[in-house]
């Protein structure tokens, strides 16, 4: 797939890009089904909330044959090579979770301050892209993002440690409220495989699911293979040290697997 000249600027001016359903239910149902698989699991790449509930799956495309074929796909892997001009490696893989009525917050962040600072990535030349595998509604804790706060750079951030069972370097109010004077917030909702991309300074964050309604979403974190990290401080399956270009599977290869998921049969 290649974005359109209008696509590609608003990404640039605004700092994220969401392509509706851009996954077919069927592809949609397989992730879905796997991904309930994984965080039935007890293995080590499998985080939790401090309820319980499942938070993060990492580095399932090393582990499971859905995601691995979701890893490579063309319609995750074109648009982020197109933006940046050159091939990818894989530097994260993880399958978030906002559990209903127990799924806790993602406080206000920038990706890129974690992969410089955790991981000696030299400049924000990788993305998060992601698609959705359940709903994401207004209500159900959608992901916030606050449109052209990537254009003013790696903010000041500190390590919280405490908030959630996931350490992350977070944006202080007054910086947020600054950038969201500025920017406003947007909340990008849409059905099961919708694809969102979004720059990796862009400050974004996600508030907790009190509602009936499960949110899971897969996220690629793709990095142009020059920008390779340097100095990482996490382990392998958080932030990956194989940099070997991405080669995309069949546009089909997905749709193929599905027919062969016992679901299929039924």
């Amino acid at each position: 797939m290649k974005l359109t000249d209008q696509q590609v600027a608003h990404f640039h001016r605004e700092g994220y890009l969401f392509l509706p359903e851009l996954f077919t239910p069927a592809e949609v149902a397989v992730l879905r089904e796997e991904a309930g698989r994984i965080y039935a699991e007890q293995r080590p790449e499998v985080w939790r909330e401090k309820s319980g509930a499942p938070r993060t799956a990492f580095a399932a495309h090393l582990y499971n044959e859905a995601f691995r074929l979701l890893a490579a796909h063309p319609r995750m892997i074109a648009p982020v090579e197109q933006i940046f001009g050159e091939k990818l490696y894989m530097h994260q893989f993880k399958i978030n979770a906002k559990s209903a009525f127990t799924g806790d917050v993602w406080q206000w962040h920038q990706d890129y301050g974690t992969w410089a600072r955790d991981d000696g990535m030299p400049e924000p030349r990788a993305m998060n892209i992601a698609v959705y595998l359940d709903e994401v509604m207004s209500i159900n804790g959608p992901l916030m993002l606050v449109p052209r706060s990537h254009t003013g750079g790696t903010l000041v951030a500190t390590h919280d440690l405490r908030t959630t069972s996931y350490p992350l370097w977070v944006l202080d109010e007054a910086t947020v409220t600054r950038l969201v004077e500025q920017g406003g917030i947007v909340t990008p909702t849409g059905k099961p495989g919708g694809l969102l991309m979004f720059h990796g300074n862009l400050v974004h964050g996600s508030a907790g699911n009190i509602t009936p309604y499960p949110r899971k979403i897969v996220y690629l974190t793709l990095n142009a293979v020059s920008n390779y990290i340097r100095t990482p401080t996490r382990p392998e399956f958080i932030a990956h040290r194989d940099f070997t270009p991405i080669e995309p599977v069949a546009d089909d290869a997905l749709i193929r697997y599905a027919r062969t998921y016992p679901a299929a049969a039924e």
